[in-house]
């Protein structure tokens, strides 16, 4: 299974938690290859301008075309979600991308991540251990807003 995996990479807390999943992920043996855009530079523009940006996009999006599933780690602010990590889950599901949401922290989900995936991990453990070629479901049960 080739993977994107969606996630803010802003602070510390952040990077730490996607280095473990990234780490997880390599060790499952159902996984091929993992697409993650932390580890994908655009180095022929300067970062921030709008050259920059367009290539990113293109990137991603590209990445998530290419990808059999997609892992989002939903990393909450209070109630906010990372907006790109948000519209990578959007895009996923319009192009009909299974998506497994791994969630660590311990608030409510938005009503709009929880139904549109078919799998829902909380532990770097289940990520290690999840059978990404048959894609077992499991759903969020907590509060949604």
């Amino acid at each position: 299974m080739n993977l994107y995996l969606a996630s803010p990479f802003f602070d510390d807390e952040q990077i730490d938690r996607i280095s473990r999943i990234e780490t997880a992920l390599a060790k499952n043996n159902t996984v091929n290859s993992v697409f993650s855009p932390r580890k994908s530079e655009v180095k022929d523009c300067e970062v921030g301008t709008q050259q920059w940006s367009k290539k990113v996009f293109k990137l991603d999006t590209d990445e998530i075309k290419k990808a059999d599933a997609i892992i989002a780690i939903i990393d909450y602010v209070e109630d906010n979600v990372d907006s790109g990590t948000a519209f990578e889950i959007g895009y996923a599901k319009a192009i009909n991308k299974p998506i497994i949401i791994f969630h660590e922290k311990d608030n409510n989900v938005n009503l709009m991540l929880s139904n549109s995936s078919i799998a829902y991990l909380t532990k770097v453990e289940e990520v290690k251990n999840y059978d990404f070629n048959n894609l077992p479901e499991s759903y969020y049960e907590g509060k949604v807003f």
